[in-house]
């Protein structure tokens, strides 16, 4: 009439999960119980036969009960005196494997203990008892069966263990926690302890009188301190458990699943990361300004590493995955990229004359000091970030063209949606994170292609099933339409505002970014084999100035961050070209604007106007930021900025004019000098070996 239970104790069978950097053998991190169940074959058999002359001498001949021992717990607990031992192996595991049976001391659950311990040897094999023992049992240091024990104990596999290492295992089921780290008195009796588990060997024939007396007291490691995450790896545990979660695996999976996870984390560009930003900022750095950097590999999608700002600005919340700030002018690229797949070309005239009065909006839109370019061609519009030129192009292919190329690059539309129909939407009113702002570019890498920016690669259950992670990949816009992109922004880091950011041996692309007053900076930039974003803001909104470096704009330190990160990540890399931009036959050379001196000198995004279908955020004034930090800012153009001990070689300038451009009554649907079908490319690409 006493079953035996249908169900395990969760914590009886709960394996912690690791957690690797992408290399799938560093760890980054362990979480849940600490044990790794092994088959009984794994064990050796003096390991086995120290156990059962430790615990349970008669476990292979009795029927899974003491008939003496039980018979003395039982009259102890019916006068009163403290409850004695005497259990078996077999009673173990059923008090600790099995649910329903309580730790509590009484007659009645003794008895149900021995009703079931006997059912369990009548209908099981004793090895399955003995293997479920070993892998259930608590050896102390925080190590649950006896793999994670051979661990903890000895810093090995337990196939590798000793006989006198085996032994002291034994020896420490009888009193895990003071036999962990034994010292005087406790290491006596560890030593008397360990000692006679040998002499029982011998007598049980386990081991032979020369055997017995040859065995030594065997050396433990020095315990290991509980596993802490510190700095970025609290950081990337988060975001894997996001993911983990997002992808479909509970809590309790990571917990108690023995999960093997890989992420797509790799330390040394981790490391890279910190370094670029922590030696860039002086120490004396104000506390409320926040720094964060994204890098993501182009062909996969991942996330290779990242800077999430200093843990004592707050434990739970960073600066690349979870701030989200105004972008600045590092959203014109997606503009730009949505004209080129429309038909636009390079040589597309736009004005940039200022102030630029636009139907939808309540007041004309200025450039930088009311600095007016005429009409220019979209090279000169990048290089130049000139935000009338932009917010004309968005207006000639569409807002929600606009739109559909920066959700399609990995923008979520709820961060679009309410300011996709303001004049300024194409200056980079909407707000995004450093991680979606890298992904997002990363698609002009990635020839037009995005890829799902994720943060785990592989998944591996307790039972050796591996789940590799296929992000989703969105053809975003063409092949030559993000050849053209890129090209583009090739022009800002030559000889534009992003000129901090050149890599002396290979080709770079890049936006600066700047919102008004300074609250948000930006550079998202690129090679062939990676992209990554650094952004700079503040909790409390006011504007980004740094000690020994005045008030930041996007191509003063974020530039300077970036470059020293992208040129430790790209150290040993190979040397990849950018695509070829556009053959337009006009027998214009692209390559290099002429030098005639005229650039502003710092570029300017006039205020957003509410009128205009765009609306502020409330100031925020401590973290966590909910979407808009730099609210009451809007966006300017990149101001131009070049680091005062590394001068460019080529001043910035103006393209000249281009010839057979882009005619000012033309309809908006129908570009001047439009290129016949530009938008069906295949999808197919040269593969690229990953960052990292």
């Amino acid at each position: 009439m006493t079953p035996i239970p249908d169900s395990t104790q969760k914590q009886a069978t709960a394996q912690g999960s690791v957690i690797y950097y992408r290399d799938g053998k560093t760890v980054l991190a362990r979480q849940g119980v600490d044990r790794k169940k092994v088959e009984l074959a794994q064990v050796p058999r003096h390991v086995r036969a120290a156990v059962i002359a430790a615990e349970n001498r008669s476990f292979y001949e009795d029927a899974g009960v003491s008939v003496k021992g039980t018979a003395r717990a039982v009259w102890s607990t019916i006068t009163g005196q403290q409850l004695q031992g005497g259990s078996t192996i077999t009673q173990q595991l059923v008090r600790n494997y099995y649910s329903g049976l309580s730790q509590e001391r009484s007659v009645t659950r003794k008895f149900k203990e021995i009703l079931i311990a006997m059912k369990v040897d009548q209908s099981k094999p004793k090895d399955w008892v003995l293997e479920q023992y070993l892998n259930t049992i608590y050896f102390g240091r925080g190590a649950n069966g006896v793999q994670s024990a051979a661990q903890a104990y000895f810093g090995k596999d337990v196939g590798e263990l000793s006989v006198a290492e085996g032994a002291y295992l034994a020896s420490v089921i009888q009193q895990p926690s003071r036999f962990a780290a034994p010292k005087g008195p406790d290491l006596a009796a560890a030593r008397a302890r360990w000692k006679s588990v040998i002499d029982a060997m011998g007598q049980t024939g386990a081991l032979t009188p020369q055997q017995v007396a040859a065995q030594r007291f065997p050396d433990l490691t020095t315990p290991k301190k509980p596993f802490e995450l510190k700095g970025q790896a609290q950081y990337m545990l988060e975001q894997v458990t996001a993911e983990l979660n997002r992808r479909g695996h509970s809590d309790e999976d990571i917990n108690s699943g023995g999960l093997k996870i890989v992420s797509t984390f790799d330390k040394k560009l981790m490391q890279a990361a910190k370094r670029a930003v922590t030696n860039a900022l002086p120490d004396a750095t104000p506390e409320k300004v926040r720094t964060g950097l994204a890098a993501v590999d182009p062909a996969t999608g991942e996330v290779v590493a990242f800077y999430g700002g200093r843990p004592s600005q707050s434990a739970y919340y960073d600066s690349a995955f979870s701030a989200k700030v105004m972008a600045g002018s590092t959203f014109k690229p997606y503009t730009l990229a949505a004209a080129l797949d429309n038909g636009f070309d390079l040589s597309t005239r736009v004005d940039g004359n200022s102030p630029l009065q636009v139907a939808s909006a309540s007041k004309p839109i200025p450039n930088d000091s009311g600095r007016s370019y005429g009409q220019i061609n979209l090279i000169s519009a990048t290089q130049n970030s000139v935000n009338t030129a932009f917010v004309d192009l968005g207006q000639k292919v569409g807002l929600d063209k606009v739109a559909e190329v920066a959700e399609a690059a990995g923008i979520p539309a709820s961060q679009l949606d309410r300011h996709k129909t303001a004049a300024s939407f194409p200056l980079g009113v909407a707000s995004v994170s450093a991680v979606q702002n890298a992904s997002g570019f990363s698609t002009f890498a990635n020839e037009g292609v995005h890829m799902e920016a994720h943060v785990v690669r592989s998944v591996t259950d307790a039972e050796g099933r591996e789940e590799v992670v296929k992000p989703a990949s969105t053809r975003v816009v063409g092949e030559q339409a993000a050849a053209d992109t890129t090209y583009a922004m090739q022009h800002v880091v030559k000889y534009g505002t992003g000129a901090a950011a050149r890599l002396y041996d290979r080709q770079v692309a890049g936006k600066t970014g700047t919102t008004d007053k300074s609250k948000s900076v930006w550079f998202n930039g690129f090679t062939p084999q990676l992209a990554a974003a650094v952004t700079m803001f503040r909790d409390d909104n006011a504007t980004v100035t740094i000690p020994g470096y005045g008030t930041q704009f996007g191509g003063q330190l974020p530039a300077q961050i970036w470059r020293a990160f992208m040129t430790e990540a790209m150290e040993g890399k190979p040397v990849e070209e950018f695509p070829e931009p556009s053959d337009l036959g006009y027998g214009y050379d692209y390559s290099a604007p002429t030098d005639d001196g005229d650039v502003p000198e710092q570029e300017d995004t006039p205020p957003v106007n509410p009128d205009d279908g765009d609306t502020s955020e409330p100031e925020i004034t401590a973290p966590p930021l909910t979407d808009d930090p730099s609210a009451t800012g809007e966006p300017d153009a990149d101001r131009q900025e070049s680091r005062p001990d590394e001068p460019s070689d080529d001043p910035p300038a103006l393209l000249p004019e281009q010839p057979l451009g882009r005619q000012d009554d033309a309809p908006a649907d129908a570009p001047a000098n439009a290129p016949a079908n530009r938008g069906a490319r295949s999808d197919d690409r040269a593969g690229r070996s990953p960052a990292g």
